[in-house]
């Protein structure tokens, strides 16, 4: 069972996810709320009490501000995350760039995020907690081999360096935190759903299991790593 890998969190541990209505976030809710251990769960996303709309800059200090009386949050996951959509389908070629597909992608998969961990670090544990984001594979510069997706793998690239630097920051003040950032692999979502994600990817539930397990086996000493689902380091 999952709960058997969350033991290095405390007793009574509290959690906090963001993009709860995504297929990865929500799957993230449920192992969260299916753990004995954990006394508390919040799942945020657009609709939610607090609300947060990264298209809406407030919302996010809004919301840590609202939810700042239940923490400290021993455990902090930004779910968020946009590939596609009504702005077109990642860019295969350079003569596909546009502001507005670069814009969605950079907005949702890095600036909100950087927002996230500006607003929300400070309601991090002193004694045990970990803020992970999801990232990508394909935003690794060193693994880059293949090209395309211009915009996907640039946010996903920027959001690797605000966590990285905020990493250090953090650091200084809370020895004990631990950002890290995390590769989920192929998941059978609405966001992979256009390149065959029903077909090479797992479930959700899957997914969000083995990232919890790698968050797990986290110490300070990993914050400002890049991981894959499996515990592997990734290149920047």
């Amino acid at each position: 069972m999952l709960t058997d890998h969350l033991r290095s969190f405390p007793q009574g541990f509290r959690a906090l996810v963001l993009g709860a209505s995504g297929g990865i976030g929500s799957a993230f809710v449920q192992h969260l709320q299916a753990d004995p251990r954990c006394a508390l769960v919040v799942g945020l996303g657009r609709s939610t009490v607090p609300p947060i709309d990264f298209e809406h800059e407030a919302t996010v200090s809004e919301a840590a501000a609202a939810l700042a009386p239940q923490g400290p949050f021993h455990l902090i996951i930004v779910a968020t995350g946009v590939l596609h959509g009504p702005e077109g389908m990642p860019e295969k070629r350079l003569g596909q760039l546009h502001y507005a597909q670069m814009q969605a992608c950079l907005r949702t998969n890095a600036m909100g995020p950087a927002l996230v961990m500006a607003h929300f670090a400070p309601l991090l544990a002193k004694d045990r907690s970990v803020l992970a984001v999801l990232s990508a594979k394909v935003g690794s510069i060193g693994d880059n081999r293949l090209g395309g997706w211009y915009s996907y793998r640039a946010s996903k690239a920027a959001l690797n360096m605000f966590l990285k630097t905020a990493a250090i920051e953090v650091q200084r003040g809370n020895p004990q935190a631990v950002l890290v950032a995390l590769h989920p692999g192929t998941v059978d979502s609405a966001l992979s759903a256009p390149f065959r994600g029903a077909e090479i990817g797992r479930p959700a539930a899957d997914a969000a299991a083995d990232m919890l397990r790698v968050i797990d086996g986290l110490t300070p000493e990993c914050t400002g790593g890049f991981y894959a689902y499996s515990g592997q380091p990734l290149p920047w």
